[in-house]
């Protein structure tokens, strides 16, 4: 597929995103068409998997009549063999066409409200996994979308029409499944849920991470390595920033993720499932990552996250003992969880892993309980590696500038510190600032060779840090002072003598053709 044929398909599906727009926010028909999509990917995955199960019968799915002895012992037969490989099941009635041409069937006697039935197939979906592997991972799925909400419509009638005109025209599209070297209908997905964390505000934050950025933390991670073990990410949102990662290597073995929102852990979920991730390879739970940790006993390869500003916590003195903060004497305070985060992810991190996160430009000065983390990070355990300054205003729903702390247990380069200052390099996109290529390349190559470039990266020592008191702030280490054009004062006052003269022969012309005109001179 062309670049101008993804295009055209992200169109498509955004066009159909807003037949749906009506009275609701960005939120709400988010998690009613992404759920929508979401069920034809599932079906059509469904079909493609019994029609090659039939294939040796010369049989396709959806012909096979379910109420005939013989029909049964096939669907039967499909269904253990679909719950083992895809960790769901639907009946041929069940798939997103099929229902999509009874919602809009004008034929006599053929009722075309579909609403009921659909709603049952949802959930039915949801039941097919009950007692299989894959059940916490189908586990209310659907249940964002109420599909007798008056936000869809006032009346049952208006409803059904709005929801039969959506399955309509996404019936229309081809996500090309079958083609399993494209990932068309994931990388669709992806742009849909840009777009509507463009739109969604100070909300963003809670599911999106730009790409851009997620990017560049992936290629961090991924530094050396062309297969992983595992990645993980505590505060998971949609489940974007595990998805970038895997774009940078061949292999991922397993995802692991964590996500407080309840409807956003049910996005992630559909996100993995949608890019093709097997159900076995990964583990997403929803539960807040500080207070209840889910994955205590694992640690990971590559670790990356974007969790929420300056968030508050419980700092419950009772973590004092907590495995997690108990090393550091101090825990982060319960108006910022910024270092929280850091010390649970590095709890987590593997002897040869990395991690890196997006972090506040205050986490890296302010003084307290974080000034004596970082402290401990840099001083007793050595463990910080890079700290990268974003420009200001490149997430949605906050302009504060940010900055990328990478850590890891075995550093490369123990007798350093490299700072980046990219805080300047970016684009002005409307009221966006955004990273390209190129900036993101040039953080990555810097970082890569760790190359020291005037007003734009440093390799400081740890002797440096400390004299600076731990203050990580980033100017204390890159020189990005521009100095001004000497002035020359004896010019500026030669100027200003000749102009003085030539006001005063000017003055002299004016008195003269006040004179002549016989009138007051203004001075």
């Amino acid at each position: 597929m062309s670049e101008d044929q993804k295009k055209q398909l992200e169109q498509q599906l955004w066009n159909i995103a807003n037949t749906l727009r009506g009275k609701m926010n960005a939120d709400e028909f988010r998690d009613y068409i992404l759920g929508f999509i979401f069920f034809k990917y599932l079906a059509e995955k469904m079909e493609l998997y019994a029609n090659s199960i039939l294939e040796q019968d010369g049989l396709k799915f959806r012909t096979i009549d379910d109420t005939t002895p013989e029909g049964k012992v096939y669907i039967e037969a499909i269904r253990e063999e679909s719950l083992d490989k895809l960790g769901y099941f639907l009946k041929p009635n069940e798939l997103f066409s099929e229902i999509a041409k009874r919602g809009n069937s004008d034929l006599e006697g053929v009722s075309n409200f579909i609403i009921e039935d659909l709603q049952k197939i949802l959930i039915n979906i949801q039941q097919s996994t009950m007692g299989t592997e894959s059940e916490d991972d189908f586990d209310n799925l659907f249940e964002d979308m109420d599909l007798n909400s008056t936000k869809l419509g006032k009346t049952p009638e208006a409803r059904n029409d709005i929801i039969s005109k959506v399955l309509f025209h996404l019936d229309q599209i081809d996500f090309k499944l079958e083609n399993t070297e494209l990932d068309v209908l994931g990388d669709a997905y992806e742009y849909l849920i840009g777009q509507f964390a463009s739109g969604a505000g100070k909300k963003a934050g809670e599911f999106y991470t730009p790409q851009e950025v997620s990017k560049i933390l992936a290629k961090i991670v991924t530094t050396g390595k062309s297969k992983l073990k595992s990645v993980y990410d505590p505060t998971c949102g949609s489940g974007s920033l595990l998805l970038r990662v895997a774009k940078e290597v061949s292999e991922v073995s397993n995802f692991y993720g964590q996500e407080m929102n309840r409807t956003t852990y049910n996005l992630a979920r559909m996100n993995m499932i949608l890019h093709d991730v097997h159900y076995r390879k990964f583990d997403i739970k929803q539960e807040d990552t500080l207070e209840h940790p889910q994955h205590l006993d694992k640690q990971f390869e590559a670790i990356v996250a974007n969790p929420p500003f300056s968030a508050n916590w419980s700092a419950n003195p009772l973590f004092t003992s907590d495995d997690r903060f108990s090393q550091y004497g101090k825990l982060a305070p319960s108006s910022k969880a910024d270092f929280a985060f850091v010390q649970h992810m590095i709890h987590h991190l593997a002897e040869n892993g990395t991690m890196a996160l997006v972090l506040p430009h205050g986490a890296l000065f302010r003084g307290g309980a974080e000034q004596h983390i970082r402290k401990y990070l840099i001083e007793d355990r050595n463990y910080l590696d890079t700290v990268i300054g974003l420009p200001a205003n490149i997430f949605y729903g906050t302009s504060i500038p940010t900055c990328i702390m990478v850590y890891k247990k075995c550093r490369e380069n123990p007798e350093d510190v490299l700072f980046i200052d990219a805080s300047q390099h970016f684009d002005k996109v409307k009221n966006q600032n955004v990273l390209r290529e190129e900036h993101i390349d040039k953080i990555i190559e810097t970082y890569r060779n760790r190359t020291e470039e005037d007003k734009y990266s440093k390799r400081a020592t740890l002797a440096e840090i400390t004299i600076n008191d731990y203050n990580l702030n980033i100017p204390r280490y890159v020189d990005t002072f521009e100095a001004e054009d000497s002035i020359d004062i004896d010019a500026i006052a030669n100027d200003i003598k000749a102009l003085e003269t030539k006001i005063a022969d000017t003055d002299k012309i004016l008195a003269d053709f006040c004179s002549q005109l016989n009138i007051a001179t203004p001075f």
